[in-house]
């Protein structure tokens, strides 16, 4: 199937924090939003696994304004039945300090479920993420993106990190979440699969040995999707702006399209060790844009600034056969240049030296962009 046969759409589900506005602590608020925002959003929100959370996903998109348009419609409606409520709504991976003993599980079937299963874990899933979907319905071809896109996660990870407290502490991380998600037994980047059955029969054994319930409970940070003929894309925190997410959208349909035409010609892919892709998304979160990532391809530690130029070369003639590389260029340099959400969060922190500054900023950024 030639690049032209698929749509390479793009879907972006993004979760939030709902905020109590006088105390800027996450309050379990989700079954009193969750029926203003079905009003104007119907299926697209949905609850998470804390009920202080909330979920939209858009629908399927061709082009990033479409992308935008979606996400300012999701965060305008899901703020606006917030505040009906008396709440904010926050984009970020990680709260500040809000603390997971104050939390309550969902009570639907799915999260009752990995509460049962998973305990601990599930009580401290305290974290917000964002999905990017892009629409590949041959799924052979689909393990040859996943197989070629895992060297650059790190990168997408650098730009969207936005959780460096955790209750109450600075981490010393970017994306706090990245590790919080990393104790999941079935998460982190994917191994190398010679083909779809390969794939396919390591998620039937998995099934088989009720390490998971089913193929949804497999988190890998690019996976196939169970749901959608897409490629998912699970690795980046949850971005704070508007900018930001359509940012992350777009590099990500950018790589899963350069990487479905190298696959399409049968051109090698550098089978590096899953030791070091680990390594390379744990610096990510680690670090973030603010010191050496490293260059997969090189097999050495490089300045993140090369090393997202790089990414950007990378995926520069995608960008342009959709008409979009002056936007997501000029919004990657508009990145480095004011720093990732966790950058931003920390220099609200030192300004005045409350975390409830860095809740402040984080509402405040929510809402930029949305009219």
């Amino acid at each position: 199937m030639s690049p032209q046969a698929e749509d390479f759409t793009i879907g972006v589900e993004e979760e939030y924090q709902i905020i109590a506005p006088t105390t800027r602590k996450l309050c379990s608020r989700v079954q009193q939003i969750l029926p203003i925002a079905h009003k104007a959003l119907g299926e697209q929100v949905q609850p998470e696994a804390q009920m202080s959370q909330i979920e939209i996903g858009t629908p399927v998109c061709r082009t990033l304004d479409d992308v935008r348009a979606e996400i300012v419609r999701s965060r305008r409606e899901v703020i606006a039945a917030a505040a009906k409520d008396g709440n904010k709504i926050a984009a970020a991976g990680t709260h500040p300090f809000s603390s997971w003993q104050e939390q309550e599980i969902t009570p639907k079937e799915r999260y009752q479920a990995l509460m049962r299963d998973y305990q601990q874990l599930t009580r401290e899933l305290m974290i917000c993420g964002c999905h990017v979907h892009v629409g590949i319905s041959d799924r052979q071809m689909a393990i040859g993106v996943i197989n070629r896109a895992r060297v650059w996660l790190s990168p997408l990870l650098a730009l969207s990190a936005s959780s460096p407290f955790w209750l109450g502490t600075d981490t010393g991380y970017a994306s706090y979440r990245t590790e919080i998600w990393s104790r999941w037994p079935l998460s982190g980047p994917p191994l190398i699969f010679d083909s779809l059955a390969q794939y396919q029969a390591l998620v039937e054994a998995l099934i088989a040995t009720k390490s998971v319930e089913e193929a949804t409970k497999i988190y890998w940070d690019v996976r196939l999707s169970e749901r959608f003929p897409t490629v998912e894309f699970r690795v980046t925190d949850v971005c704070m702006t508007v900018d930001e997410a359509v940012m992350i959208a777009g590099l990500t349909r950018a790589l899963a399209r350069t990487c479905y035409e190298r696959a399409s010609k049968g051109e090698p892919f550098a089978a590096v060790r899953h030791e070091l892709v680990r390594a390379a998304v744990w610096r990510a979160a680690r670090y973030g844009l603010d010191t050496e990532l490293i260059d997969l391809d090189a097999g050495r530690a490089i300045p993140a600034a090369k090393l997202v130029e790089k990414f950007l070369a990378f995926v520069r003639p995608s960008l342009e056969e959709y008409r979009d590389w002056d936007e997501i260029s000029s919004l990657v340099q508009q990145t480095m240049q004011h720093g990732n959400g966790a950058t931003r969060q920390r220099e609200a922190y030192k300004r005045a030296g409350h975390l409830e500054d860095v809740v402040d900023l984080i509402v405040a950024e929510t809402t930029k962009g949305i009219g």
